[in-house]
């Protein structure tokens, strides 16, 4: 069963983008249909995961041995920052400081400044990053997200040890 998913490079790199789509899904889902509103951390976390995502997609499109060993090659260090920022974050979570704050609320930005100023900042989040409004088996949004960032790190380095014989065999 486990050679369904990690028989290949590029097979795995196809698995990636699956499961990192739906994970996107999912928090996408929790933001419009579960009401929660992203925090700064959360939005930066969704981009690397769109990043990875991104990097995936061009490695599974990719032909070669080099071409796959470079798509994880990038993998691993856009995952390594989402795991700092999802770490961070739940760490915050567990001890959150007396005075923190992610930012502004949407509405206060756009009364006290212009919109070309506040739009950018729209895109930045507005959430609470040390509210806990979700969680499964015990584990935060951010927990998770740390969870998947280091699976995504750890396959990643993985197929490089793995590939690194390979590619250089060719």
């Amino acid at each position: 069963m486990i050679s369904l998913f990690f028989d290949t490079p590029r097979r795995t790199l196809a698995w990636i983008a699956v499961v990192v789509a739906g994970m996107l899904a999912f928090g996408l889902n929790l933001q419009y249909n579960g009401g929660l509103t992203p925090c700064p951390m959360c939005i930066v976390q969704r981009y690397l995961y769109i990043l990875v995502l991104l990097l995936a997609l061009a490695g599974w499109a990719g032909k070669g041995c080099r071409w796959h060993a470079a798509s994880y090659l990038l993998i691993v260090p856009v995952a390594a920052a989402g795991a700092f920022v999802a770490a961070r974050q739940s760490w915050l979570q567990w001890y959150p400081p007396e005075f923190y704050s992610c930012g502004r609320d949407f509405y206060g930005m756009i009364e006290q400044m212009p919109l070309s100023q506040a739009l950018p900042k729209i895109f930045a989040g507005s959430g609470d990053c040390t509210a806990v409004d979700w969680t499964f088996l015990g584990g935060t949004i951010a927990n998770w997200s740390f969870v998947g960032f280091v699976a995504l790190i750890v396959i990643g380095i993985g197929w490089l040890l793995r590939m690194r014989r390979q590619c250089a065999a060719k």
